[in-house]
């Protein structure tokens, strides 16, 4: 007889190591001025500090970052769901107040990251002190951190959160300049919805912000800064010439429900912004000639389509709107959808049901389609035209001026009643061999067989008045350079001969090849009444093939008497 057994098995979770999963999920150190940020909003705060600084502990420096708001501040259960995992009050009050912003419990989780906690904070006269030592120590060691909490019978506002240690001490992150951008961007008080009604509801939100670079901390105004939209298309070409598409400025507010899901809606910005616009309102983009602060960007790295949440940036999407390579690099623009559902560290929008968010891509390339075929857009393609002739104009006439002035300058010398020019280009130098070949087909060793300018000027070639029909028919390369130089770009490999009219390389120098293949260059003066010019080489002593150079320069003077001078005539 089979004797049966029946139990129940109830799945545990290790809280040590879940706490320090979630802690470790931040992967960005900054997004804990996110979280301080957004729990103040919540709190209803008007006025918020976030300063950071360096101080000495027992010989030792650590990283100290001090929150501070005035907000509803927390009573006993609300500072417990600050510290729990997965208990969020916020739930709850989500429910009633829709402004409320995450509500998974995870956020304030990256303050683990730290050495030390201490929260004060108070609620209906009652004030309570918390303090959490240890707590990244302790999960390592598979505990969770406690929480000493005091509390007392009196008033105090807002709540106040000093965090020591974090981030293992490493604070090259949190200069000002970077911490200023990632709150104007990733953060509640860089929210765009000033842009989408007439005086958003926190914009008497002031920031007081200090990095660890700063000894005065700055007041912060609240909303995302996007540039002022331009003027009429003539008076902004009048002002800016050829530079006009680059303070181009046009704004599209959007807002509907998603036509498969009506229930759900959306508030778009987009505004499309010339290079120099951006630049005129954030001093993080690098570009040449400019000393970016430290954690400064490209255009293309931060630039394009935002979907958002809460009106905060979390994930770019710019394949949505690329069709023509970096066009995404126009736009600075946000799409919000309040049904977006983030992953726990609110750096990706991928947990969103996969119907709903195709249906939110449909919903941007439809504004992306319905901007690009306006006449704004138009009128931006316009600019363009007359920038990119404007500049034509203007490089063709500096053109025409150094072409000219170089053949006031330019040497000159007769051959066979031919006027020839000293060349400064490759291609100069090419054409400059080609005629002497053609009056005087004998003075190269070689014929051109066939030629390429696809990268540089090489030619294929064989050698001319040889009796061995074998060596004749091989076929080996020419390299054409103005002036030859210590680097050769090519390959020594099934290289006859060099063709330059100049070289700076003395007798013995070496020349490396693009695969770094050396060779001598050697110097062979004239022996006899038939060889009475002289010669130039590059040898390898493993290699019985010389490389010979033709410095056009003393070879044409020392075999045809050619001697190029200052012309007195253009």
């Amino acid at each position: 007889m089979v004797t049966k057994n029946c139990t129940i098995l109830v799945p545990e979770v290790n809280p040590s190591r879940e706490f320090l999963e979630i802690a470790s999920d931040f992967s960005n150190p900054l997004d804990i001025v996110r979280e301080a940020i957004s729990n103040s909003f919540d709190a209803k705060a008007k006025e918020i500090s976030i300063h950071f600084s360096v101080e000495l502990d027992k010989g030792r420096r650590r990283l100290q970052i001090i929150i501070r708001d005035n907000g509803e501040g927390m009573d006993y259960s609300e500072l417990k769901s600050f510290f729990d995992l997965g208990n969020s009050t916020r739930r709850e009050k989500k429910q009633q107040d829709t402004s409320i912003i995450g509500e998974k419990g995870h956020g304030t989780k990256i303050y683990f990251n730290s050495e030390k906690v201490y929260v004060v904070t108070g609620k209906n006269g009652t004030k309570y002190e918390a303090i959490m030592e240890n707590p990244l120590g302790c999960l390592y060691e598979e505990e969770v951190p406690t929480v000493n909490v005091e509390t007392t019978d009196e008033v105090f506002e807002g709540t106040f959160i000093q965090i020591l240690g974090y981030n293992n001490n490493e604070r090259d992150v949190f200069n000002h300049e970077r911490l200023k951008d990632y709150i104007y961007w990733f953060t509640k008080f860089g929210s765009f919805e000033n842009e989408l009604h007439d005086g958003s509801e926190h914009l008497d939100v002031v920031l007081s912000l200090k990095g660890v670079d700063k000894s005065e901390p700055e007041s912060l105004q609240f909303g995302h800064v996007f540039p002022q939209e331009s003027e009429n298309l003539d008076e902004l070409f009048d002002k800016y010439l050829a530079d006009a598409p680059d303070y181009y400025v046009k704004k599209w507010i959007c807002d509907g429900r998603l036509n498969r899901f009506p229930d759900i809606k959306y508030q778009a910005v987009f505004y499309i912004v010339g290079n120099k616009a951006k630049r005129n309102v954030n001093n993080m983009i690098r570009r040449s000639g400019y000393s970016a602060p430290a954690g400064a960007y490209t255009v293309q790295e931060r630039y394009g389509i935002w979907l958002s949440k809460d009106y905060i940036p979390v994930q770019r999407k710019n394949e949505w709107i690329t069709t023509k390579g970096s066009e995404y690099t126009k736009f600075h623009a946000f799409f919000n959808c309040q049904d977006l559902k983030l992953t726990a560290n609110r750096g990706s929008v991928d947990n969103t049901p996969g119907d709903i968010l195709e249906e939110i891509k449909i919903t941007v390339k439809e504004i992306y389609k319905k901007i690009t075929d306006s006449d704004e857009w138009g009128n931006l393609e316009y600019l363009e035209e007359q920038s990119y002739a404007y500049q034509s104009e203007r490089k063709e006439e500096r053109d025409y001026e150094r072409r000219r002035s170089f053949i006031q300058s330019n040497k000159v010398a007769v051959f066979n009643n031919v006027l020839l020019r000293e060349p400064r280009q490759e291609q100069g130098v090419f054409a400059l061999y080609h005629t002497i070949d053609i009056l005087d087909p004998n003075i190269f060793p070689f014929e051109i067989v066939d030629y390429d300018t696809h990268a540089g000027i090489d030619v294929l070639a064989r050698l001319k008045n040889t009796g061995v029909d074998l060596e004749r028919s091989t076929l080996r390369f020419v390299e054409f350079k103005n002036t030859f130089k210590n680097n050769f770009n090519h390959s020594f490999k099934r290289l006859y001969g060099i063709v330059c009219w100049k070289t700076n390389l003395k007798n013995d120098e070496t020349v490396t090849d693009a695969f770094g293949k050396i060779r001598k260059f050697k110097c062979v003066p004239g022996t006899s009444e038939k060889d009475s010019f002289t010669q130039y080489f590059l040898e390898n002593e493993r290699d019985p093939h010389r490389i010979e150079v033709i410095v056009l320069e003393e070879y044409l003077q020392e075999r045809l008497g050619i001697t190029f001078s200052k012309s007195k005539t253009m």
